[in-house]
């Protein structure tokens, strides 16, 4: 099994180059960041779309870009990975989204995972002029219209919702055919439908997600398919030390785990004690 850590590149906390150097001196495999491009001070959807959710912390919208904190641990790192955790997917433009990912796939040497979710926050998504209901057609068809970018020397695009005349795009990505794509979402029908059309991996939350539960449906649905279920991967997010072991035994690849967004005196013993409590 592998580990990464996943933060909130808040404002106020450890520079996301002084932590990638960190991680990466440690062992660990991967950085994940997540995004919210604001969040509407109307806070109408609770925390996650779970009523009675506790409020929503501040590092929500204090956090920097989710593309240029990887491209400041990309640049002072060699090995380590750099993981989108997760990207929103359905409230973005996907031709420049495909371009951000090809770019920094390109100069960090093949090194993204490219993580994608459909999103929550109801009056965030508004704000980008998309509609809750659409945000897993959305995903889909941009997630498909990226992949023709990343891997076409003349790319198009015709769905339901969205299409691209036959265009240029460079750089591709260094990863062939392309970063991995990982859902992060748990799994009912319309998710799992979608791993299989067009995902490499599962991303469940260790916080909320039945894990070990779902993992061989996953790994069974992939298979059914006609997919080799031995490229396909499952990384926890959000475990708790004592969990490990379960997980590496239901199947899970990789187990991240949460840093907060605080400063290096409390980030970097915090990754002291991670890295010989994981054993790595």
């Amino acid at each position: 099994m592998e580990f990464g850590v996943l933060i909130f590149p808040a404002d106020t906390a450890i520079r996301p180059d002084e932590l990638a150097v960190e991680v990466e001196k440690r062992g660990f495999d991967s950085l994940w960041i997540p995004e919210h491009s604001h969040i509407p001070s109307s806070r109408e959807t609770p925390w996650g779309g779970v009523e009675g959710a506790p409020p929503l912390p501040e590092q929500y919208w204090h956090s920097h870009d989710q593309f240029v904190s990887l491209s400041y641990a990309a640049a002072v790192t060699d090995r380590l990975l750099l993981g989108t955790g997760i990207t929103l997917l359905a409230q973005r433009d996907p031709i420049w989204t495909a371009k951000e990912v090809a770019s920094l796939d390109h100069l960090s040497g093949g090194r993204v995972l490219f993580g994608v979710g459909y999103g929550w926050n109801k009056e965030e998504m508004a704000s980008h002029g998309v509609e809750y209901g659409e945000r897993r057609a959305l995903l889909r068809e941009k997630v498909l219209m990226m992949k023709s970018l990343w891997t076409e020397d003349e790319a198009s695009f015709n769905g339901d919702m969205l299409s691209l005349q036959p265009s240029w795009a460079w750089p591709k990505p260094a990863r062939d055919p392309h970063p991995p794509i990982l859902m992060g979402a748990d799994v009912g029908p319309r998710t799992l439908a979608d791993i299989v059309e067009f995902c490499d991996g599962w991303i469940p939350l260790g916080t909320r997600h039945d894990i070990e539960a779902k993992v061989g449906e996953v790994r069974g649905a992939i298979e059914q398919a006609g997919r080799d279920p031995d490229s396909f991967s499952v990384t926890a997010f959000g475990v708790k030390i004592d969990r490990v072991d379960d997980l590496k035994k239901a199947g899970v690849d990789r187990a991240i785990f949460s840093l907060p967004p605080l400063g290096s005196d409390v980030v970097i013993p915090r990754l002291d004690k991670l890295a010989s409590e994981a054993g790595i």
